[in-house]
């Protein structure tokens, strides 16, 4: 058996890798352990395992008992898990199996990660948790946003569209790796939605209630055109979530408030876009990321970035003390931003001028 270190950590035991598979070895869900909770969801429950052949602990996942006839829900189940296993890119979590168990539940494995979801990391931050806030400074974040727009950029390339991007959406493992999860609202162009799109036009409801009343999706990160019942999606609705994860990490602050879905929906569609600068004047936020912010947050989303490669690539231009895009640089900006990109070359042109110098001293 697999068992843990004194630090929590995965270890092997001798014999783990050798033992003997029985010729009656056991498949599908019968070779999975005990089952024990990990958390639960409006549709799903999530459970931790053993898959005794291969001796490796997995995540299991499967619709709660009450939706297990539901065939719109049984259709989001199964679309999220072959999703999810044709994405293959190291920001999704890796699918093992899909199956019945033998009551003819649905149920799909996959690797269990080790790690905590963005939101957790964006709630210690607002608490000033000492450690969190020592390991997760802004650029930290932004490198985790980067990778996360990777994989959604992969995913868009694909033809599959997330459509419900939030931080906890996003867990970081414990050894830096980032993985989007929950593709079960995804769009895949060219298939019918599973949003039903009178729901969206109702105003006691989300964009995303079904007509049992259950919510799917996160209003606070809904997109206007989602918002708004708009049929035509595209990669630009995963653009202004990502925004409002960049504009949440940028301040430490939710972009909108409330719990009244209808009222958090008006938010979204008809106040004033908030600066992030303005929000926490206390974290220094630079105005260039700012502006990356404020772009992928345009309510008309054909003034956002075109795609999330564009989005990524400003990012990315930030984080090597490049000029991005969206932003018009001072002389005094264009040259404080060189002078930080051509540090080390600075130092060492010194260095190599103070040796000459003092070479020349003792040679006379």
């Amino acid at each position: 058996m697999i068992r843990k270190d004194s630090k929590g950590s995965t270890i092997f035991q001798s014999g783990d890798t050798d033992a003997v598979l029985p010729r009656a070895w056991k498949s599908g869900s019968l070779k999975y352990d005990e089952l024990k909770p990990l958390s639960e969801g409006g549709t799903a429950k999530l459970f931790s395992t053993l898959d005794l052949n291969l001796q490796r602990s997995v995540a299991y996942k499967t619709l709660h008992d009450d939706l297990r006839n539901s065939e719109m829900e049984t259709t989001r189940f199964l679309r999220e898990a072959r999703v999810t296993a044709n994405i293959q890119h190291p920001g999704t979590v890796p699918l093992y199996e899909l199956g019945r168990d033998r009551d003819g539940q649905l149920f799909f494995t996959m690797k269990k990660v080790d790690g905590q979801d963005l939101r957790e990391i964006l709630f210690d931050l607002r608490q000033e948790v000492p450690e969190v806030v020592e390991k997760f400074p802004l650029p930290r974040l932004l490198d985790i946003l980067i990778q996360v727009c990777q994989t959604i950029a992969y995913s868009h390339n694909l033809g599959v569209i997330h459509r419900d991007l939030k931080p906890a959406n996003i867990i970081v493992g414990k050894f830096g790796e980032v993985y989007v999860l929950d593709w079960g609202l995804a769009k895949v162009l060219g298939t019918p939605s599973l949003a039903d799109p009178k729901d969206i036009q109702n105003e006691k409801s989300d964009a995303t209630l079904t007509p049992v009343g259950r919510h799917y999706g996160t209003p606070m990160y809904m997109p206007p055109e989602i918002a708004k019942g708009e049929p035509d999606l595209d990669g630009r609705t995963d653009v202004f979530s990502l925004g409002i994860i960049l504009f949440e990490m940028l301040t430490l602050s939710f972009f909108v408030e409330g719990t009244d879905p209808y009222e958090i929906k008006k938010q979204i569609l008809e106040r004033p876009l908030p600066l992030p600068r303005e929000i926490a004047p206390n974290r220094n936020i630079p105005r260039d990321l700012q502006a990356i912010c404020m772009k992928a947050l345009k309510r008309n989303k054909h003034e956002r970035y075109p795609s999330v490669s564009s989005f990524l690539e400003d990012l990315q231009r930030y984080r090597h003390q490049e000029e991005v895009s969206v932003y018009w640089y001072s002389g005094w900006e264009k040259l404080t931003r060189w002078n930080n990109r051509n540090a080390y070359l600075i130092l060492a042109l010194l260095s190599a001028l103070l040796g000459a110098g003092i070479h020349a001293i003792f040679s006379m």
